[in-house]
Parts: structure tokens; sequence; C-alpha cells
């Protein structure tokens, strides 16, 4: 894959993903204001953390990182690529409807484990709607497995449109509530397993028309299958390392009244560009690097490497700016309405703002991480993350008593980069492959300096576009405005100073 073909790939990926966030906020700004911070959206929130929680741990961990090298990489020789492509969705299959049904029967156990500060409402709401949403698990985990067969083949738009299905029909149901004044926490646990099927139905349909029309049956251990297993047991505690830090953070924050919602809702505001850039890079980068590293192209892998890292630097560092400096108006114009209050607002752009120092670490792991498991290691970056849920542990739990709700944030943030310097300090060894190249070390620098002059530039908007961001009606054109003056004074700046050139998106535009 060229490196302009690899930055189309992450254009694709990423246009979907924005597209996908942007109505993730169309739904979120409709859930919190039909429903807003209080027991109902914290047991919302609570509960479908549990299947999103083993999704990342089973099928987005530990599954892409065994089973998206090892397909690339049959796919690249002779082997049979489909046979086992059909193993691996049997052996999914069967693992994640043993999870479910373990799940169902023990779901009040789940729940004390991650939500224990529940007061008994919350908690048995949370239970109920624990049993409703957790077969999402089931269709997402084989939807992770098609869409890896796709971004293994190039074909990065069917994977990376599918969670757009999720968002389109929560906003459905949730109009529907509206217009017919129905309980609109009803509608939403119930439309999440629908959404799953829908997912599923179109990653599928799209992968047996790549040519892998893959059909479920009896699993079978074989050889290709213990390989994946032995990668994807270390990958499976790396990630689950780190869904024990939102744990942890959730724990912490549900001993607090609305502190879930409130950071349930900075998490969908940071996860954006995050979205966008560091998952997108990382779902193009690893099969690439796959292919590479077995065809010993040292010199085009170290180029794909560098490009992920300038193409996600030059738009993390703008958006962490952004995210430190404007919290308050980007939430008060995009969540304060209805039952979301001044209060409210208040409080997750204080999270918004902390999760917003951590964002080029966050981004930053998506491109590192690659790196290891093209290789099959997965190893390290489990031994990495145990010390960083050691560090969230610690700042999370220790601080809340000094500082309360917000603690587990700034955990976040902290073992964030912690992480990410575990990963760098961990590539040691691996070569020329892992060393940017000139073209990257002399774009940072200037990238770092665009980004605080529009940190300046969006500052100084704001305090004089206050009075109309505060007023309904008009506040909707001024943060527009507010978002399209810093993107443009960025970007003029980025030009100008040569920490990109427009050229390079243009043609990897045309090319995608």
């Amino acid at each position: 894959m060229k490196p302009i073909r690899l930055i189309s790939g992450f254009l694709t990926v990423g246009v979907w993903t924005l597209l996908s966030r942007i109505l993730g906020f169309v739904r979120e700004i409709m859930i919190l204001s039909l429903i807003g911070p209080g027991p109902l959206m914290d047991a919302f929130v609570a509960a479908f953390r549990l299947p999103n929680m083993f999704r990342r741990f089973f099928a987005e961990g530990a599954f892409n990182a065994a089973f998206v090298p090892m397909f690339s990489s049959k796919l690249e020789g002779d082997e049979d690529a489909a046979e086992f492509g059909r193993d691996a969705l049997n052996g999914l299959a069967l693992v994640t409807l043993m999870l479910m049904a373990l799940a169902m029967i023990f779901m009040p156990a789940l729940v004390w484990a991650t939500a224990g500060g529940f007061g008994e409402e919350r908690f048995d709401l949370t239970v109920g709607f624990g049993r409703i949403v957790f077969p999402y698990i089931f269709f997402m985990s084989l939807s992770a497995l098609f869409s890896g067969i796709l971004n293994a083949t190039g074909r990065f738009a069917a994977a990376a449109a599918a969670p757009v299905l999720l968002n389109v029909l929560v906003i459905t149901a949730m109009a529907l509530a509206w217009a017919t004044g129905g309980e609109a926490i009803t509608w939403l646990v119930w439309t999440i397993p629908l959404a799953g099927v829908a997912q599923l139905v179109l990653t599928w349909g799209a992968a047996a028309n790549a040519g892998f029309a893959l059909r479920p049956g009896l699993p079978c251990w074989t050889p290709d299958m213990s390989q994946m297993v032995r990668t994807a047991v270390p990958a499976a505690l790396a990630t689950g390392v780190m869904q024990i830090n939102l744990v942890v953070g959730q724990l912490v924050a549900s001993n607090y009244d609305n502190a879930v919602s409130w950071l349930f809702a900075a998490d969908r505001l940071y996860q954006l560009p995050l979205g966008v850039v560091g998952i997108a890079v990382g779902i193009v980068l690893l099969p690439d690097l796959s292919r590479r590293l077995k065809a010993n192209d040292t010199d085009g892998a170290r180029t794909a490497y560098s490009r992920a890292t300038e193409f996600s630097m030059a738009l993390t560092v703008p958006s962490a700016v952004a995210l430190m400096v404007i919290p308050l108006p980007l939430v008060s114009v995009l969540f304060q309405r209805g039952a979301t209050g001044v209060d409210d607002a208040a409080a997750i752009a204080v999270a918004v703002a902390i999760y917003g120092l951590g964002l080029p670490a966050f981004v930053l792991q998506k491109v590192l991480q690659p790196q290891y498991f093209a290789r099959g290691d997965t190893r390290r970056p489990f031994h990495y993350a145990l010390v960083a849920m050691v560090i969230n542990a610690v700042i999370a739990v220790g601080l809340s008593p000094i500082i309360g709700w917000i603690a587990p944030a700034i955990a976040t943030t902290v073992a964030g980069w912690a992480m990410l310097g575990l990963l760098y300090w961990g590539l040691r060894g691996m070569g020329d492959v892992v060393r940017t190249d000139d073209r990257y070390r002399h774009r940072l620098p200037r990238i770092i300096a665009a980004s605080i002059a529009m940190g300046v530039v969006l500052g100084a908007l704001a305090t004089v576009l206050k009075p109309a961001l505060g007023t309904d009606g008009v506040r909707y054109i001024a943060l527009l405005g507010l978002i399209v003056m810093g993107a443009g004074s960025y970007f003029g700046i980025a030009h100008a100073i040569g920490a990109m050139r427009l050229s390079d998106i243009k043609g990897a535009v045309r090319r995608s």
C-alpha cells in the first residue's frame, strides 16, 4: 500500500467515523435532552458499558490483534484465508454465546462489580437494562470479525460505515419517543440489540460481496486457531486491563449523583477526534504493516508508520488544544437543553478539558500498538497496560476523597500518557521501522506551533462571541463560526510554516 493510498485509507475510515461521531452527537444531544443526567441515564450508561466492555475485550482488542495479521498473511500467500475466517467465525460465535448466557444469569453480580456505588433504584434499573442490551455483544463481535476481513482486503468503507447504523436507529427511536410521548428510556434500551443485528447484516453482506461468504458451522480446533488463541489471550488481557480502567472510573463515579452521566457525555466529545484519527489510523495501519513486515519491506513499513504518525498529530494536537481552550462553549451549545442544565454543562466541560489533555496520548497508542501486533507481540502491551492500570486505580481511588467525581478523568489522562511512554520504551530493538523519518521530525514542532497559535485565536474569538454563544437560536451559528475560524486559522498557519502541505491531503482525497 503506497503512502498516498495509506492516507486515503485513513481518510475513508476517518470520514465514515466522523459521520458516525457527528450522528453520535445528535444521539447524545437527544438522550441528554429527553432523559438527562440522573438515575435513568446513569443506569443506561452502566448497562450499555457491559456489552461494550466485553466487545472490546473479546472482539475489537484481542480478536483483531490476532486475527487481522494472520488473515492478511494468508491473503498474501497461497493459504486458504476463507477457511481460516470460517473457523474463526465459529469459534468467536461459540465464545460470545456462552458469555451472553452467563451474563444474563449473573447480571446483578456484573452490575455490582462495575457500579457498586449505585443505590437500590439505580442498581435495579441497571440490572434490567443490562439484560436487554447485553445480546448486542454477540452481534457486534461477529460484525467485528467481518470488519476485520474487509479491512484486511482494503475495503474499509463498509466496516467503517457500520457504526453509523447504531446512531441512526437510536436517533430514530428518540424521535419516535418524543413524537409519541412514549418513555424515551424504553425506546433507547430496546434499540441497542436491534442495531447490533443491523450492523452484522451490513458487514456480513459486504464480506460476502468481497468473496468471503462465510457460513456458520460447528467450531473446529486447528493449528491456526491454536496460534490465534495464543496470540489473542495476551491481547485480551491487555485490552481487559484497559477496560478495567473504565470500570474503576465508573465505580468511583457511581458514588456521586449524576457523575456517571457527566463522564459519559464528556467521553463522547473527546471520542470524536480519537475515533476519526486514532481508530482510523490503527485500522488501516495494522494490516499494511503486517504485509510489509512479511515481505521484508523495511523502508515501506517505516514510511507507512511515519505518515500515520504525522497524519495523527496534524489532526490530534489542534483538537486537543480546542478541547482544552473552549470546552464550555462546546458543551453548553451541544448538550445544554431540556433535562440537562447549566450545572451539568459546567461539570461536563471540566471533564472534557481533562480528557483533551490526554487526547494525543490516546491517539498515539493507536499508532504504536500495530507495531507490536503486526509482529505477533501482544505480551509486552499487556505488561505495559498492567502498569497503566495500577496508575489509573491509585489516582482514581486515591484522589476521589479529595477532589470527588472528577478523579477518574484525571486518572484516565495520566494513565494514558504513562501507557504511551511505555509503548515508546518498548520499541527499542525493533530497528529502523519504528524510527520516524526526517519529514515527520521536521513537521512535528511546526504542528505544535500552529496548534498553539490556533488556541490563542480560539480563546480570543470565544471571548468576543460569548454573548452569542449563550443566546438561544444564535448559539449554534456562533459555535459553528468559532469552529470554522479556528480550523481555518490552524490550517492556514500550518501551511504557511510548513507543518503540512494541503497538496498532500488533496492528493489523498482524490485517490480515496
